[in-house]
């Protein structure tokens, strides 16, 4: 049985979805624990996104409740998640490619001073002091965010969601398309999250990368938890075969390292 020694920081409970006959996610419950990388693998249709969009607000549930705190909720939108602090960052970004670094880290929230006017040289100095803290290097704050790379385009991306006050990060598929070294800098960035002291949770197809920077996996199959298991007392063959149904864990777990239903 995994066991922690402090109360997580979002608690998913019975959370249910089905789009007519095809059931998405089936009484899935979860803990997501600040200081942690959490990830959630499982094959293509296995309610990873169905998911992370219930948590970020950007789907209802059917039923069930996310736990923010002392406070159950029964539905986020995406402004109550980001007001609670849960930010989503997905595959496309949602950047302004021809606007600058500043303008994407503040889009919709700019400072402003004396009530009208847009405080540049203040969102700059911010956006440089989160930049510079998640160690995202960017030599100018005017480049237009359509002209960086895979790895600074994820960290305007994440300075974004840590100026919103997000303290539990979402990734989906963060390093999809990216090449070794582009690769390797989104999971510095996520381990930097994780040792700040925030909750982050990353859907990956790739499981080196899984294995190297999780602390625990929840494996997802047919809308339904497999698994969750502590990283370091299984092998990838291990979790592929919980993905493909080759494997059964039972719910009180196997060994005293899984819970299946947390």
């Amino acid at each position: 049985m995994i066991t922690k020694t402090f109360d997580p920081v979002v608690r998913v409970s019975h959370l249910s979805k089905s789009y007519g006959n095809i059931t998405a996610l089936r009484d899935v419950s979860l803990d997501i624990y600040t200081g942690e990388i959490l990830a959630i693998v499982g094959d293509n249709g296995a309610g990873k996104s169905t998911l992370i969009k219930t948590l970020s607000g950007a789907i209802k549930a059917d039923s069930g409740y996310i736990q923010v705190g002392e406070q159950s909720y029964h539905f986020l939108s995406p402004t109550k998640a980001i007001r609670l602090g849960i930010s989503a960052v997905y595959q496309d970004l949602a950047l302004v490619d021809c606007r600058d670094v500043v303008c994407n880290i503040f889009l919709g929230r700019e400072i402003v001073k004396a009530g009208l006017l847009i405080d540049r040289r203040k969102m700059e100095k911010e956006a440089r002091r989160v930049l510079n803290s998640l160690q995202v290097n960017i030599p100018s704050l005017k480049t237009p965010v359509g002209l960086l790379s895979g790895g600074q385009r994820q960290g305007v991306a994440v300075a974004r969601a840590i100026i919103q006050g997000g303290n539990v990060i979402i990734f989906d598929e963060p390093t999809a398309a990216m090449g070794v070294q582009e690769s390797a800098k989104v999971i510095r960035l996520m381990q930097e999250l994780a040792r700040t002291g925030m909750a982050v949770v990353v859907i990956s197809h790739n499981l080196h990368h899984v294995f190297e920077i999780a602390q625990r996996i929840c494996v997802l199959r047919q809308g339904q938890i497999a698994a969750v298991c502590n990283t370091m007392d299984y092998q990838p063959n291990q979790i592929v075969e919980l993905i493909m149904g080759a494997a059964h864990i039972t719910r009180a777990g196997m060994g005293g390292q899984i819970d299946a239903a947390n």
